[in-house]
């Protein structure tokens, strides 16, 4: 009983070793590399290796090589910079990047900038870039240019960065603001403007209402000319014609009102309707 219980224990102490053994070359001899992620090998006598590490497990020795997880989605970052225009103001632009390193650059990325490489790098790139672009336009042209101006900035700094092996998936305008004098100036501008549209309505106006009163006199005058043509083939004709109209009107409105309840004879009522002289 004693020996079996002996050699129990030595297969037990052999299965509890060969588990161990197992366990320690997992932990130290394979890493994982996430989703998103690349891996970049340091080897103790060759350096960083060459080649990046994809997704998924991978084998190291142990003491010799450790691994460097690098993040490769892209990441968002703001740069804000306060510039001079071509003349010579003022202004605060701030840009949207969109940023990931080229995963066949890692190795390099890592030897020259570290693991922090965006903090490096893309914060001068993008001051360097907005002020050399900002100094090629005028004020008042960065709001009437600034799809151009933003395309401009989005080349420029996608061909620097991608010298220090990062790709820049959207660089955007965020943010635009002048000088305190700028804008004044602009919003007196702006009044100005509305002004000289309301004198040019103002004079257009006038213009049409002595076109009408023009138009409104000749046919005044044509009328006239013809009442003056009519009395002289028909004579007084037309004149008692008009007169007998006239009175039918007032004597139709009259009888319909009830303030009046008589009329006064005579030739004095001054209401055309002694028709009958």
């Amino acid at each position: 009983a004693a020996q079996q219980a002996a050699q129990l224990f030595s297969q037990v102490a052999r299965l509890s070793l060969g588990v161990g053994a197992v366990a320690f070359f997992a932990d130290k001899c394979i890493y994982t590399v996430e989703g998103g992620h690349r891996g970049v090998v340091f080897d103790r006598f060759r350096g960083v290796l060459p080649n990046e590490t994809d997704e998924g497990a991978h084998f190291i020795v142990p003491g010799m090589q450790w691994p460097v997880i690098m993040d490769v989605r892209s990441r968002p970052r703001v740069i804000s910079s306060v510039t001079g225009t071509k003349d010579l103001q003022m202004v605060n632009i701030s840009l949207r990047v969109l940023s990931r390193p080229l995963p066949d650059k890692l190795p390099h990325i890592y030897q020259t900038l570290g693991t922090d490489f965006d903090d490096r790098v893309l914060p001068s790139l993008g001051n360097e870039v907005l002020k050399a672009v900002v100094a090629q336009y005028n004020a008042d042209q960065l709001l009437s240019k600034r799809e151009q101006i933003s395309q401009q900035i989005r080349q420029d700094l996608r061909v620097r960065a991608d010298s220090f092996g990062l790709l820049l998936d959207d660089v955007s305008i965020t943010h635009l603001a002048f000088g305190t004098e700028f804008t004044r100036a602009i919003e007196h501008k702006q009044v100005a403007q509305q002004e000289a549209e309301r004198s040019r309505f103002i004079v257009e106006k006038a213009k049409q209402e002595k076109r009408a009163a023009i138009i409104r006199a000749e046919g005044e005058a044509e009328a006239a000319k013809l009442i003056s043509d009519a009395l002289q083939a028909s004579g007084m004709g037309l004149i008692e014609v008009r007169r007998i109209d006239a009175a039918r009107d007032i004597a139709a409105k009259l009888a319909t009102s009830r303030n009046v309840t008589y009329l006064p004879g005579g030739d004095s009522t001054g209401l055309l309707l002694n028709v009958g002289s």
